[in-house]
């Protein structure tokens, strides 16, 4: 087998964008859901919040983008709507800018150090 081989997989992406505060809590309770592993960036964004007015020395300023932390999380099908859900409860706090989660299909992946691919890269 070539170190590359594309096969088909049954594997999700999660892409989530919640309140920096709410990262710990969303973390522990994927953990405790299965999941294995994600990447996390710090990230500034805007939606129905659509920014605020500050004031700095004096004179008032919008700040059109507010912090954010992006969630991508690679997840067997079967564990994708769990992950979801799991995210939705965990980062909920009823008040605006709250996030938004995306999923999508994934084509393959590959772990680089082992050249392992699809379901067993993740």
């Amino acid at each position: 087998m070539e170190m590359w081989e594309r096969k088909e997989t049954n594997v999700k992406l999660i892409i989530a964008a919640i309140k920096p505060f709410k990262l710990e809590e969303v973390r522990e309770a994927l953990t405790s859901a299965g999941v294995s592993g994600m990447m996390v960036t710090e990230i500034k964004g805007f939606g129905a919040q659509s920014g605020h007015t500050e004031i700095y020395r004096g004179a008032e300023y919008a700040v059109n983008f507010l912090p954010k932390v992006k969630l991508e999380i690679v997840v067997d099908d079967d564990l994708a709507s769990d992950v979801v859900e799991t995210i939705a409860t965990s980062a909920h706090t009823g008040k605006i800018g709250d996030g938004k989660i995306f999923t999508l299909d994934v084509s393959d992946a590959m772990r680089v150090r082992t050249g392992e691919t699809g379901l067993d890269a993740i």
